[in-house]
């Protein structure tokens, strides 16, 4: 699949995968000075990248492993979605769970970017759903933790 991607800076990298099979794309902070996001605070970072996502797919930002279970960083809202439509710059709101300022340095991976397919549905309003054994059993009604 190829996808159109337009650097916003001369500073901004395109993203890369890190090994051969890797589902995920590296997303590079570009930004002109380092960044301090203090412990439980939540800092903006740019990738000075805009994209043009096929229609039928979006855009899904993930933590990169190594940073949030080393640094303790990851995206403010666990898994961003950019949309097909989404023409803006690519921003990565990391978020630090650390106890510790953690530095965000120009050119330095701040999460990994996964193309994913999705299904465009129609809800239809009901009185009655289908029964099934579980029914309305919700969070651990299965006897599995």
């Amino acid at each position: 699949m190829d996808i159109k991607i337009k650097k916003l800076t001369d500073t901004a990298v395109l993203p890369a995968r890190g090994s051969e099979y890797a589902a995920g794309y590296d997303l590079y902070a570009d930004c002109k000075e380092s960044i301090t996001i203090e412990p439980h605070e939540t800092a903006k970072i740019g990738t000075g990248l805009s994209m043009e996502i096929p229609d039928g797919y979006f855009g899904a930002v993930f933590a990169r492993s190594g940073l949030a279970s080393k640094q303790g960083l990851r995206p403010a809202n666990c898994v961003g979605v950019c949309d097909s439509d989404y023409r803006g710059e690519y921003i990565v709101a990391l978020h630090n769970d650390s106890q510790i300022k953690q530095i965000i340095n120009p050119g330095d991976r701040i999460a990994q970017l996964v193309v994913m397919p999705y299904l465009a549905v129609t809800f239809t309003e009901c009185d009655e759903l289908s029964e099934t054994k579980r029914a309305a059993g919700g969070f651990g009604s299965t006897g599995r933790n």
